[in-house]
């Protein structure tokens, strides 16, 4: 299958081409000033132990498949574990309320529960989506 072409890492000034939005190390950088700025206090604590770490690496060893592409008909490998309720309205690490889910549908249900961006997208009946 033909891949997408390798495009210039986001970071103002980097060179490196990248499969990606940043190159492996500016991506670090970009998850450490996102954990450390915009990401909130008791999310941070909770994410940063080293217990979540142990849950996650079992999850996905367990569910090596990205959830929402199998329901699509597609095979993609895991990379994200999803908490279906969040941690911050009474979620847990327990495993009913876990998904595995590769890195593009990760990210579009955090921009459609408004997670990861300020507002959430508001699906209108009758209208198509982007």
């Amino acid at each position: 299958m033909p891949r997408k072409p390798k495009r210039p890492c986001s970071y103002p000034g980097c060179p490196r081409l990248t499969e990606g939005r940043y190159c492996e190390e500016h991506k670090k950088l970009a998850d450490r000033q996102y954990d450390r700025y915009s990401r909130d206090k008791a999310a941070r604590r909770m994410y940063a132990s080293g217990e979540w770490k142990k849950i996650r690496t079992r999850f996905l060893e367990l569910h090596p498949l990205c959830e929402r592409c199998r329901q699509e008909g597609r095979l993609t490998k895991a990379t994200e574990v999803h908490h279906i309720l969040p941690l911050r309205h009474g979620g847990t690490h327990d495993e009913k309320n876990l998904m595995a889910l590769c890195k593009p549908c990760h990210s579009r249900i955090s921009v459609e529960t408004g997670d990861r961006f300020a507002t959430p997208i508001v699906k209108e009946p009758g209208r198509p989506q982007p």
